[in-house]
């Protein structure tokens, strides 16, 4: 479990900016910290996300890789679980999350409770910290 000192947070990869802003949006009011970006490249871009959380993946944002995205995650010394999202046929997106390491798979449109519940699972049942005014 997450110390309250230490927050949970939500990479959020999407390649629409109104999807990404309304996860951002969602993952925010249920308390987490959102850290949001385009695609998986920019996330392994990305500096400073040294903080326990998740991924939320867009399938469709993440180019094919020789190594799933997790494995890439960690060479970078991060360790976070990854819950696809997807809009693609059930085999195809199956396949794919596969490749990325998942640990879940979504249908867009995605039900909030249901990916508010993969998040609590994949992080061990840390709720999010209360925001702070």
């Amino acid at each position: 479990m997450v110390a309250a000192s230490c927050p949970f947070v939500v990479y959020v990869v999407d390649d629409d900016p109104s999807v990404r802003e309304g996860l951002s949006l969602l993952m925010r009011s249920a308390g987490y910290r959102v850290r949001a970006c385009d695609s998986g490249e920019e996330l392994l871009a990305m500096g400073g996300a040294t903080l326990p959380g998740c991924v939320l993946l867009d399938l469709s944002a993440v180019r094919r890789s020789d190594r799933p995205l997790d494995k890439r995650l960690r060479e970078k010394g991060l360790d976070l679980p990854v819950i696809a999202l997807s809009a693609l046929g059930e085999r195809e997106a199956d396949d794919r999350a596969r490749a990325a390491g998942a640990s879940f798979l979504l249908s867009k449109p995605v039900d909030d409770r249901a990916l508010l519940d993969a998040i609590r699972w994949v992080s061990g049942g840390t709720q999010a910290a209360p925001r702070s005014p």
